[in-house]
């Protein structure tokens, strides 16, 4: 597959991040994504915001130096959770896993929590791979498909 790393977003990402993120599949499975996708604007300022807050720290990550999606946590409410976005042609290859692994060596907190769609297996099983467990089923209106639907939170504990 190749060597898969984690490094700070730089400013020539933002045009293919933007890309990615606004990929229709992605984003209905994704589920929680930005009310308008193609909004770029919005989504300039969503990046600034999230390379610039102290209680965020996101990484871009990468297959032998190529960008293939994006990784942070971030605290809210007092929990640090985890989120990312892998490009719809790295899915299935293990990257996501391996970015997961490469994160959590960097963020020591526990517990942390992440979040899923309850139909999205592919990130679940990720999530579960890298030792997060399901803690409970929570409904929440999903931007991307316009409705409530199910997601999973799931927590790890431990070292």
């Amino acid at each position: 597959m190749g060597e898969i790393g984690l490094r700070p977003v730089r400013d020539a990402d933002l045009d293919a991040l933007y890309d990615q993120m606004r990929d229709p599949e992605a984003v209905m499975m994704a589920a929680f994504t930005a009310e308008d996708p193609d909004d770029r604007e919005a989504f300039d300022a969503h990046f600034v915001r999230l390379r610039t807050s102290p209680d965020i720290l996101l990484r871009a990550i990468t297959v032998d130096g190529e960008l293939a999606g994006t990784i942070a946590s971030f605290v809210v409410g007092g929990d640090t959770e985890i989120t990312y976005w892998l490009d719809r042609a790295w899915w299935g290859r293990g990257v996501a896993t391996r970015a997961v692994e490469l994160l959590l060596d960097l963020v020591p907190v526990r517990p942390i929590i992440a979040r899923a769609a309850s139909d999205n297996a592919g990130s679940l099983a990720v999530l579960r791979k890298t030792g997060f467990r399901p803690e409970g089923i929570e409904v929440a209106y999903s931007t991307a498909r316009g409705k409530e639907i199910e997601e999973t939170v799931l927590r790890l504990d431990g070292p």
